[in-house]
């Protein structure tokens, strides 16, 4: 997440006799920690900017005026990453999410059909062999 300065994030449904169903209910503990987000949780209170990116689900915190600059910046890093590590990678995060076993969770990736695309993928020997050569990889995305 890129934040302007002035945004403000907020599970605030307890305030009007509803809960966050749609899986913030889910997802802020897993990527905060239980107890500040059982704060937000059952409070409804907003939190800024720089106190997400201190809870950890903020990224970077930039002005409002900069805030597309910021966003095409991060998009130009991972465009400069091979497409398939990507995708992988967002699969493995994604599925050890619900691995409650750290090791099993690392275990378990090894054989998701992704993992096994990216290794059988050029990328896969392209990015280490430019890395060698020291030069840009031509990312081929299979």
């Amino acid at each position: 997440i890129i934040a302007a300065d002035n945004a403000k994030f907020a599970l605030p449904e307890p305030r009007v006799g509803l809960a966050a169903l749609a899986g913030g209910l889910q997802r802020l503990p897993r990527q905060i920690g239980l107890k500040p987000a059982m704060g937000m949780i059952l409070t409804g209170r907003h939190v800024g900017a720089e106190e997400g990116m201190a809870l950890g689900y903020v990224n970077a915190v930039v002005p409002q005026a900069e805030l597309m600059d910021e966003a095409r910046r991060w998009a130009e890093m991972i465009l400069q990453c091979s497409p398939i590590s990507i995708r992988t990678s967002k699969n493995v995060v994604m599925q050890g999410l619900d691995q409650l076993d750290l090791e099993g969770a690392i275990k378990d990736s090894r054989a998701l059909p992704s993992v096994k695309e990216l290794m059988n993928s050029a990328d896969f020997e392209e990015g280490p062999a430019a890395f060698a050569e020291k030069r840009k990889p031509q990312w081929q995305g299979k």
